[in-house]
C-alpha cells in the first residue's frame, strides 16, 4: 500500500521509487482512498495543470484504490486508542492510512518515520 509521500516520489519520477515500483507486480500495488484524497487535495491546493492532473488520474487508474470501510474504521479506532495509550499519537490522516494498511494486511510503503511506531504495521521505505 503506497503512502502519500511515496505516490509523490513516483509522480516526480524519483528513480529509487520507480525502480522499486517496476520490480513488483502491478497487481500487488494499492493505495488507500485516504491517500488518493491527500494527493488530490495537494493538486487542488497548488492549482496543478492539466498534464499533472492527467498523470495523477492515469496513475490511480492503474492501481487498486481501496475504499474506507466499516472494518477499516474498527481497526482505526483500536489503532488510534493504542497509539494514544503509548503516548505516540499520529496525525489523523496518517493514522487512517496506517489502519487501512493493517486492515488490508498490506505493507505500507512510506518514508514517514512517524508511521514506524504503529503497533503491528509493517513498513518499507523505497528511498532507503
Amino acid at each position: 500500500m503506497l503512502d502519500t509521500n511515496t505516490v509523490g516520489y513516483i509522480m516526480r519520477a524519483d528513480p529509487r521509487a520507480l525502480a522499486r515500483l517496476a520490480a513488483i507486480p502491478e497487481s500487488s500495488v494499492c493505495a488507500s482512498a485516504v491517500t488518493e484524497g491527500e494527493v488530490r487535495f495537494g493538486l487542488a491546493k497548488r492549482g496543478a495543470g492539466l498534464a499533472r492532473r492527467a498523470a495523477i488520474d492515469a496513475f490511480f487508474e492503474t492501481i487498486d484504490v481501496l475504499p474506507w470501510t466499516s472494518a477499516t474504521a474498527a481497526v482505526y479506532g483500536r489503532l488510534r486508542a493504542d497509539l494514544q495509550r503509548l503516548g505516540r499519537p499520529l496525525a489523523p490522516l496518517d493514522t487512517m492510512i496506517a489502519a487501512h494498511a493493517l486492515e488490508a494486511g498490506a505493507v505500507l510503503v512510506t518514508s514517514d518515520r512517524a508511521l514506524l511506531g504503529a503497533p503491528g504495521l509493517t513498513c518499507e521505505d523505497w528511498l532507503a
